[in-house]
């Protein structure tokens, strides 16, 4: 399966649609027993997720009938569909509403997210900004760009590599056990500065324009990571788990370490997880 600008763009516009229908109407207007929790307070789903989902998911079957279609909220809801996803000849992953935390807080950050995969490769990345009405994409072997609201493209581009003295970046803590956790934190006062959106929407955005240099995660949820991971690789930068390995569909776990260059992944390795 190949996928060219028409089909991508066909996609781009499929997630604005969800945007306009299911989440943007609900947002900073959501009802009581319309937010609920997941695993834990921080980890909330709402009706424009399950809404939202379910369109994107719906209209995919209608032109795609033979993919495999992996959605966030439907896999909290049977986790099998997730099995198969790195053999599959044409899956679509979907988060509906990346920064589902902030989105039921009355915060603009968030977003949705599609990654295309093809035969257990990563082909196509889509970001959609509902608040800002503009898309990042990215397609394999052809690089990044921002799809601006009125239809330009801006090609977007990793930030040039600097010491980890100079960087920006992020660390997602929360989710690493110790002493992991408070090594991590403690290093990361190594970086010139940071930043912690809750929302990898976003977070890929600012690394892929080339405004931060890092993050570091270690839930590795596909719908989390595909897009975002795909347009910075295509943007010039270079992901991988920490042990190193390359960070496939199929993973996850192990942990992703995000950078500009290969050369700043490893002082970055190095320095974080120093002792």
């Amino acid at each position: 399966m190949t996928f060219d600008m028409q089909a991508i763009d066909w996609l781009a516009d499929l997630l604005a649609d969800a945007a306009r229908a299911e989440i943007m109407p609900r947002f900073r207007r959501l009802g009581e027993g319309e937010v609920r929790q997941k695993t834990s307070a921080a980890d909330l789903v709402t009706e424009a997720d399950v809404n939202a989902e379910r369109l994107i998911t719906a209209r995919l079957r209608e032109r795609y009938p033979s993919a495999m279609i992996v959605g966030e909220e439907a896999c909290s809801d049977n986790p099998a569909l997730l099995k198969g996803l790195g053999d599959a000849a044409l899956a679509f992953v979907i988060d509906p509403v990346d920064g589902t935390f902030n989105f039921a807080s009355g915060v603009p950050l968030f977003g949705v997210m599609l990654g295309a995969v093809v035969n257990g490769e990563t082909v196509a990345g889509i970001i959609h900004d509902p608040v800002g009405k503009d898309w990042l994409i990215g397609a394999k072997a052809a690089g990044s760009h921002i799809r601006h609201a009125h239809g330009a493209l801006e090609r977007v581009r990793v930030a040039e590599p600097v010491p980890i003295s100079e960087m920006t970046g992020a660390v997602s803590w929360q989710y690493l056990k110790e002493p992991e956790r408070s090594r991590l934190a403690r290093n990361q006062t190594k970086a010139l500065s940071q930043f912690g959106y809750r929302c990898a929407a976003h977070e890929y955005r600012l690394l892929a324009s080339g405004h931060a240099h890092f993050v570091v995660y270690n839930k590795l949820m596909p719908w989390d990571h595909l897009a975002g991971v795909l347009i910075h690789q295509e943007a010039g930068g270079y992901a991988a788990r920490i042990d190193g390995d390359a960070y496939l569909p199929s993973h996850v776990d192990g942990g992703l370490l995000v950078a500009p260059d290969q050369d700043s992944w490893n002082e970055l390795r190095r320095e974080l997880w120093a002792e």
